[in-house]
């Protein structure tokens, strides 16, 4: 007797896109879908809790295989913040552009926009963590509460960068979406651009000098 091909979460997560394309919806329960897909209802439980997740997992996944893609080259770690960031977009999103009927299906299920962004919040949490490795240079505020708000602040401005940049791809009617790429280059470069840090610690050395010369003069 052929012994049963043991089932994958990547299986699953493959059966649940072909399902949900076929239909336009998610199946109306895990029992009929595994039965569809020749497997046991047990199995998916042992890989997801609900539809739900997979979907989640489904941009996940797609991040997890985008920063495999990259660390496979010897040059990313020597890349400076910029480039290893523009180069986590364009890799991410010619993943999504190959997956786009779905991803975009999944996006666009509800019309509640809240509920939609729920689907990434798995993908937050990691791209956030990315962001934080990138080592991006930051003001030397000299305490602790302050820091932890900078780096907050910083990886949150980063994620909402990221949804802009969803969104016009979402939108893009371009041929091989290359307005996308090009929003990705400019956003990405402004962006550093507005956090060089040098013009701005010149002005607070500036400031410091002031305030010290100001103190002396009264003394």
């Amino acid at each position: 007797m052929a012994k049963k091909k043991e089932i994958t979460n990547q299986d699953i997560l493959g059966f649940y896109v072909d399902y949900f394309l076929e239909n336009n919806k998610a199946p109306h329960s895990v029992y009929k879908f595994a039965k569809q897909y020749n497997f046991d209802e047990a199995v998916f439980y042992a890989n997801f809790s609900s539809f739900e997740q997979i979907e989640k997992n489904f941009f996940t996944s797609l991040f997890q295989q985008t920063i495999t893609l990259l660390e496979k080259s010897e040059d990313f770690e020597s890349y400076d913040a910029r480039t290893k960031l523009l180069s986590f977009y364009f890799t991410y999103f010619e993943m999504l552009t190959a997956n786009r009927s779905f991803s975009v299906a999944l996006l666009k299920e509800d019309k509640n926009k809240l509920k939609s962004l729920s689907k990434l919040t798995e993908l937050r949490k990691h791209f956030k963590q990315f962001i934080d490795t990138l080592d991006i240079e930051k003001i030397d505020l000299k305490q602790e509460k302050l820091i932890e708000f900078q780096e907050k602040t910083m990886s949150e401005m980063a994620w909402l960068q990221f949804l802009f940049t969803l969104k016009f791809w979402i939108e893009d009617t371009s041929l091989s979406f290359e307005k996308t790429d090009i929003f990705i280059e400019k956003s990405v470069n402004t962006s550093f651009d507005l956090m060089d840090i040098a013009p701005l610690k010149s002005l607070i050395d500036f400031g410091k000098f002031v305030w010290q010369e100001k103190a002396s003069f009264k003394m």
